[in-house]
């Protein structure tokens, strides 16, 4: 899929729209970062490394995991959180680019 030339078809533009609003906030977005590398994490790790409030943490997870940016894995009473996909984070580094160069003129 190429931008440029508007070639997505409507779900596909859905499809995006959901999972841009789904990382589109700072919580979930130093929560995909920490899961770098395939890293697995319960959520007392996350809201404990966070400093956050833990029913916070796991309303920003469930979001996540629900538009499929995370996975959750049940280990005993534990359950477990990881990216989907790493490429969410290659995805962060372009906006980051973005963000961090002059304007081309």
């Amino acid at each position: 899929m190429n931008a440029t030339k508007n070639v997505w078809s409507v779900p596909q533009k859905e499809v995006l729209t959901r999972t841009l609003k789904a990382i589109a906030h700072p919580t979930r977005l130093a929560i995909i970062d920490m899961l770098e590398g395939g890293r697995k994490m319960t959520v007392t790790e996350i809201y404990t490394t966070l400093d956050a409030d833990q029913s916070s943490v796991s309303h920003h997870l469930s979001i996540m995991r629900d538009r499929g940016v995370l996975h959750s894995e049940r280990r005993g009473k534990h359950i477990y959180y990881s990216l989907r996909h790493q490429a969410y984070l290659t995805l962060l580094d372009c906006l980051t680019t973005i963000h961090t160069q002059p304007d081309a003129a």
